[in-house]
């Protein structure tokens, strides 16, 4: 789900090399995923993360080296699926007996419920490193990942962040989160404007500059391109950017130009105008000239969103009476309701399988986020959020494991909020000033594993 200074600073700054390490054992192909991250009773797979060994000894090394295991453990702890266990349970320290396959005694790591293990070594010279990192199979005594990366001691934490991915490629089949951003609105003297940050809410950065209102970012399917809601020019126009080389044009209609939504693999979007009067979503090039009119209907037809396939769309409508959940074909002229539950329900996101769309609900005068199947034969929504603020704005990680939303939980404030697919593990994702809100989460395109 994925730009220039503003996006990937981590992944492109520097040119970073990562091989294949050389073992005895060949790091072995996966043929079956060990990990279902859609399984909504999902328990977490215990893994051992051991100190990263340091080959010279020499202070920076070492320092370093601390500093890459908190990374990885942060990393690895934020998909939600895997548990980083105590240390001080551990009956061995690879870090003075060996990293590689060969020096492991793996009943010490069973014999405390380790299901995976990971062992790292480092080198240090003159601010360059390299990183030896190693995901193995206590059980099987099987090595599953073996890396190295090299690139100047700024870079760890990109580097690590690779290697990450490289471990949820090989526990989900799927690279994870670890080479996306999140674009997310926020407050700044009274305005609104957009920043992101990276998947884990680290290194936020700001976007907009147009001391007003911005709303609504949507990020393209190649991460170069951004598209928002401003009123910079005194209503409500979508802005489009691009991160790397600045190029920019602004869909102005009369009337509200609100919601834009990106193409799956094609630089159009949709949007809601409401020039003729109604709104309507439109699907729009990129420069936004009209290529079809989407919706034909009575009411209010806002907050598009394409399925993954871009086939169909998901929006919201007050056609009933009520605002609720449709989703329409891309080329079709016929809506299917999605919501019945309820007499409030906005903001539709598409599961990146296309199976699901979380969307907010009020049920008993609280705001929340509920889920639903596509397919209504499958059963009733699920309520993801309950008894915390009012939960709003949900938009899914690009492997579709984790949900970003917005929640006034803490002291009534907007924050961002992460929680895993079955809405478990919630927890907030950075912490600002003022108040955030939106969150859109790109795909993983700056990262490429092997």
């Amino acid at each position: 789900m994925k730009q220039g200074k503003y996006s990937h600073v981590l992944y492109k700054a520097v040119r970073i090399w990562a091989i294949i390490i050389l073992l005895s054992v060949p790091a072995l192909a996966k043929d079956y995923d060990y990990i279902s991250i859609s399984n909504p009773f999902l328990n977490k797979t215990p893994v051992a993360v051991t100190r990263f060994k340091a080959f010279s000894g020499h202070e920076p090394e070492v320092t370093d080296g601390v500093k890459a295991e908190q990374i990885l453990k942060a990393g690895l702890d934020f998909t939600g699926y895997l548990k980083i266990m105590d240390p001080a349970a551990f009956l061995s320290n690879p870090a003075e007996s060996g990293i590689q396959l060969g020096e492991i005694n793996f009943k010490d790591w069973t014999g405390i419920g380790a299901e995976l293990l990971v062992t790292g070594g480092i080198e240090e010279t003159d601010g360059q490193v390299k990183l030896q990192l190693r995901l193995m199979d206590t059980f099987n005594t099987k090595l599953l990942v073996g890396k190295m990366y090299s690139g100047p001691t700024t870079q760890i934490r990109a580097m690590v962040h690779r290697f990450c991915a490289e471990v949820a490629k090989a526990l989900t089949g799927n690279s994870g989160v670890f080479g996306s951003n999140i674009a997310f609105v926020s407050t700044v003297n009274g305005n609104k404007e957009i920043f992101s940050c990276d998947f884990d809410g680290f290194n936020p950065r700001q976007i907009t500059y147009h001391k007003s209102i911005s709303l609504s970012p949507a990020w393209s399917y190649d991460g170069q391109w951004l598209a928002y809601v401003s009123y910079a020019q005194g209503k409500p126009d979508i802005f489009i950017k691009n991160l790397k080389d600045n190029r920019s044009a602004v869909i102005n209609y009369k009337g509200i130009n609100i919601s834009p939504d990106w193409m799956p693999d094609k630089l159009n979007l949709a949007a809601t105008l409401s020039f003729s009067g109604n709104q309507e979503i439109y699907l729009l090039t990129r420069t936004g000239e009209i290529i079809k009119r989407v919706t034909k209907s009575w009411g209010s037809n806002v907050s598009p969103k394409f399925s993954p396939d871009g086939r169909k769309i998901a929006f919201t409508s007050s056609r009933s009476g009520n605002p609720q959940i449709y989703i329409q074909g891309r080329d079709s002229a016929e809506a299917q309701r999605v919501t019945f539950t309820g007499k409030y329900n906005t903001s539709p996101a598409w599961s990146p399988d296309g199976k699901k769309i979380a969307y907010v609900g009020i049920a008993e005068n609280k705001i929340n986020i509920f889920v639903i199947s596509v397919d209504p034969h499958i059963g009733p929504p699920i309520q993801l959020t309950a008894g915390l603020g009012d939960n709003e704005d949900p938009c899914w990680s690009p492997d579709g494991s984790l949900i970003v939303f917005k929640s006034t939980r803490n002291g009534g404030r907007a924050h961002l909020f992460v929680m895993t697919a079955a809405g478990t593990a919630q927890r907030q994702l950075l912490s600002m000033s003022g108040a955030q809100s939106e969150p859109d989460w790109s795909g993983n395109t700056g990262l490429a594993t092997e």
